[in-house]
């Protein structure tokens, strides 16, 4: 696995585990807001009064409503 593919597994895992609300602005300009219920390699699904399928081909931006404490490689299994 790439480390770029690494990076953005940690990212959203840390948010997922941390219910942290998030805005993700579309490449389209359309904001969702919701938090990260799952996501693999295409896509994320966010919950927030509904569940929605995001394509992450479609996703410009992930804007956390909070820091978000990212772990280095060799803490991911630390827990």
């Amino acid at each position: 696995m790439s480390k770029g593919q690494n990076l953005q597994d940690n990212f959203l895992n840390t948010l997922r585990k941390e219910h942290t609300p998030v805005s993700i602005f579309l490449v389209n300009g359309i904001k969702l807001q919701g938090k990260v219920d799952s996501f693999d390699q295409y896509v994320i699904m966010l919950k927030n009064t509904i569940s929605q399928m995001v394509y992450k081909h479609a996703i410009s931006t992930i804007v956390p409503s909070k820091a978000v404490k990212m772990l280095r490689d060799d803490e991911v299994g630390d827990e």
